[in-house]
């Protein structure tokens, strides 16, 4: 199948085994650019060469819509996320690799059909520098779409991504061999505990953490450890939501000024900030109702 042929008919799955997304994914990819289409069709067909067809993708993406909708439910009756601890919600989604997959892989095919999602990837895409060099770690690279946006616009020589989950580990791996990726250009992704781990570096040159914070329990000693790891001058990308229950969501941060008081305490300061509200709303509406807000931070020493 072509490029667009396969993302035309994911779409046409979607929307046959969920209807209510039909009028959200056409105002949704009236603003996908050319180039998000192709890369769209990109990974759709790394997926179809990896024998996995537009059902498994369309029940992948599903999942997501329904999980998230089920706790934004919990979330507005009961003003907290369902779950607080990680032992909570470990076994059954970090380690449990057939729905691991699928959340990867409809978590993934967010980055380009939710507005939200697409619109942090392209503030990633259009921050990460293009004439550094050096090493680059990624904490919890989970799909592998951010290390493989990395490796094609930045010059950084060689790529680290840690993650807890075995499967995210396999998945990002796949991907990346999957992509042209240039002979001086070195990678490694292995799991490891980001606070009692043994890092393969001392200093990094880039760290970048997407959506790591609202999955762990104590996310101060996350940026302590990203500022001890961090080289002078390193370029430091970390993202989190406000107000945005998911299965595994375990950390609640209320308004963007809980997150700079945390990046403060850590020793960090916020040198750049893209707050992406919920599709449809201001900021201002968003936090009056409790809405997500997607938060992208680029942060200093």
């Amino acid at each position: 199948m072509t490029a667009h042929s396969v993302i035309d008919a994911l779409l046409s799955e979607i929307v046959r085994i969920n209807p209510l997304q039909s009028n959200f994914l056409k105002s949704s990819l009236d603003d996908i650019t050319p180039e998000e289409l192709d890369d769209l069709g990109e990974y759709l067909q790394f997926c179809d060469r990896k024998s996995l067809d537009v059902a498994y993708l369309a029940e992948c993406y599903d999942i997501i819509v329904r999980d998230t909708l089920r706790e934004q439910m919990f979330f507005q009756r009961h003003k907290r996320y369902r779950y607080s601890t990680f032992a909570e919600v470990a076994d059954a989604v970090y380690f449990d690799d057939a729905y691991m997959r699928k959340y990867m892989h409809g978590l993934a095919i967010t980055a380009w059909l939710w507005p939200n999602h697409r619109e942090m990837h392209r503030y990633f895409a259009n921050s990460i520098p293009t004439d550094r060099e050096g090493r680059y770690l990624e904490i919890g690279p989970g799909h592998g779409v951010y290390m493989s946006t990395a490796m094609n616009r930045s010059r950084y020589g060689f790529f680290e991504g840690v993650d807890l989950s075995p499967t995210s580990v396999e998945m990002t791996t796949a991907l990346l061999q999957s992509r042209d990726v240039p002979d001086d250009v070195r990678y490694e992704i292995y799991c490891c505990d980001m606070l009692e781990g043994d890092l393969r570096h001392d200093r990094y040159d880039a760290i970048v953490m997407g959506e790591v914070l609202e999955h762990v329990e104590e996310p101060l000693l996350f940026l302590e450890r990203i500022g001890r790891l961090a080289a002078d001058d390193a370029f430091i990308f970390v993202t989190t939501p406000i107000n945005a229950p998911a299965i595994d969501h375990i950390q609640l941060f209320r308004s963007p000024e809980v997150l700079e008081n945390l990046v403060a305490r850590a020793g960090l300061s916020v040198r750049e900030s893209r707050l992406i509200p919920y599709p449809g709303q201001t900021t201002e509406e968003s936090l009056e109702q409790r809405l997500p807000i997607n938060v992208a931070l680029v942060l200093g020493q």
